[in-house]
């Protein structure tokens, strides 16, 4: 089993940035996935990025490539989301997925634990 927790996000102005954090604890394996997905109200769960446990891998959605980084700390059980030029259309919550099984890092069915997800507003 697999608890997820999410911090991080809030207000920011568009072109600001922010990070989310998600705390992991529970058993895991380096080549499973951590990732983070995001709703916006009336949209379909997007994949923003995601990073193997053991630090081999990342992956990012479209929306994401080249403003956000995600990075993982073994030592503190963390997954970062460092989310840069903040957009309007980047408002949405998010949420921290982590898989229990492997699979494919960006199809959400291969996810199994998640958290509450955070919110982050970007206005304009």
């Amino acid at each position: 089993q697999v608890q997820v927790v999410e911090s991080g996000g809030g207000l920011v102005q568009a072109g600001g940035s922010l990070r989310l954090s998600c705390q992991a604890s529970g058993r895991t394996f380096s080549t499973y996935w951590k990732g983070w997905f995001r709703q916006a109200p009336g949209n379909e769960r997007d994949f923003v990025a995601a990073v193997t446990w053991g630090g081999e891998g990342t992956s990012y959605g479209d929306s994401a490539k080249g403003r956000f980084t995600i990075s993982r700390d073994v030592l503190k059980n963390t997954v970062s989301l460092k989310k840069n030029n903040l957009r309007p259309e980047d408002t949405a919550i998010y949420c921290c997925e982590s898989q229990g099984r492997g699979g494919s890092s960006d199809d959400p069915r291969t996810y199994d634990y998640w958290g509450q997800g955070t919110q982050v507003t970007v206005s304009s």
